[in-house]
């Protein structure tokens, strides 16, 4: 009975072992952050686009005060849900 607790424990760590941990560990050292660095690159669109003193075309101030205080109060005042009865007759 003992043997058949201790060979199933002792294949486990038997799998926990790592055989060449040399090569590796410096690679993923070197690499470590690259493809969260690169999908950050990939989402900037015009990275000198804070140094344009242009002003933005499409909206102009007054409408989109008026679209913020609509989006703001959609969450305030949630539409009432309607009721469903379900009738027997």
């Amino acid at each position: 009975m003992r043997l058949v607790h201790v060979m199933p424990a002792a294949c486990a760590l038997a799998g926990c072992t790592v055989l060449t941990p040399a090569p590796t560990t410096p690679y993923w050292d070197t690499h470590f952050g690259a493809n969260a660095r690169l999908a950050l690159a990939l989402q900037v669109l015009d990275a000198d686009a804070g140094r344009n003193p242009d002003p933005v075309t499409g909206i102009d101030g007054k409408a989109a005060q008026q679209g913020y205080a609509r989006y703001q109060k959609s969450f305030s005042d949630p539409p009432p849900q309607p009721t469903f009865v379900i009738d027997n007759k």
